[in-house]
């Protein structure tokens, strides 16, 4: 969510490229987001959106929920996009859409998937939303069970400093619908996947891949859905070769 996690990239193209990594609202740097505001990810779409339209074409990299948001900026001003490098792009929508006959089985078991998360009562409850018993069922569902309380104490009071902003983001992209026919993006795209990432992230990539007409799928071996930090070395070295086409 925030920029953090890019410096590694940021300096391995800062020779070639000039490198915005910007924050998403209620996040790294910037004021919290309002805890009795509700939040939509068209929200962050938004304000991306308006900075690749200041200062496009450009090159743009997403993980997870960066990858939805870039993927909706493609969608709206795919003119801008030069290239595509995403990792487990959250964009879920795919899933309940018209899918090819050979991805449908694919859809299937991304739906069961989430269904692992999204059945949890606490999962939709806005009282509980972004708090401590939220999180665990949200950080277990990607990273495995325990996970977070396995996580330090600091940590997890990061998390939970922007809790009730991620809580609006999960929410509004588990209820997101926008099919994969209307990402008619053509900028070579590189998607990128974790070979122990959640079946319903496998999916979408796999869905994005057989329907972008320039899309290569690549497997990060090893590594799960953390695989940019966890597997830094081998993800921004694919992403900076996308981003030298």
């Amino acid at each position: 969510m925030s920029s953090r996690q890019w410096r590694p990239l940021a300096t391995a193209l800062a020779s070639t490229h000039e490198v915005l990594a910007p924050d998403f609202v209620g996040s790294g740097a910037r004021p919290p987001w309002p805890e009795d505001r509700p939040f939509h990810f068209t929200t962050d779409v938004d304000e991306i959106e308006a900075l690749v339209r200041e200062r496009g074409p450009v090159d743009l990299v997403g993980h997870s929920y960066g990858g939805l948001i870039a993927l909706q900026v493609a969608r709206r001003v795919p003119e801008l996009v030069r290239t595509l490098s995403l990792y487990d792009p959250v964009a879920f929508g795919v899933l309940y859409g018209p899918v090819d006959e050979s991805l449908a089985e694919d859809a299937a078991r991304g739906r069961r998937d989430l269904a692992r998360a999204e059945t949890n009562d606490v999962f939709y409850d806005d009282e509980r939303g972004g708090r401590e018993p939220w999180f665990e069922v949200f950080v277990d569902y990607w990273n495995g069970a325990g996970a977070w309380e396995a996580l330090p104490e600091p940590a997890r009071e990061a998390f939970l400093r922007v809790g009730r902003k991620v809580y609006g983001e999960v929410t509004s992209l588990t209820r997101d619908r926008t099919p994969v026919s209307a990402y008619e993006i053509a900028a070579p795209t590189l998607l990128l996947r974790g070979e122990q990432s959640p079946v319903a992230a496998r999916a979408v990539a796999r869905i994005f891949a057989h329907a972008l007409p320039n899309a290569d799928l690549v497997d990060a071996h090893g590594a799960g859905h953390m695989g940019p930090i966890t597997h830094a070395a081998e993800v921004n070295a694919l992403v900076a070769m996308n981003a030298m086409r």
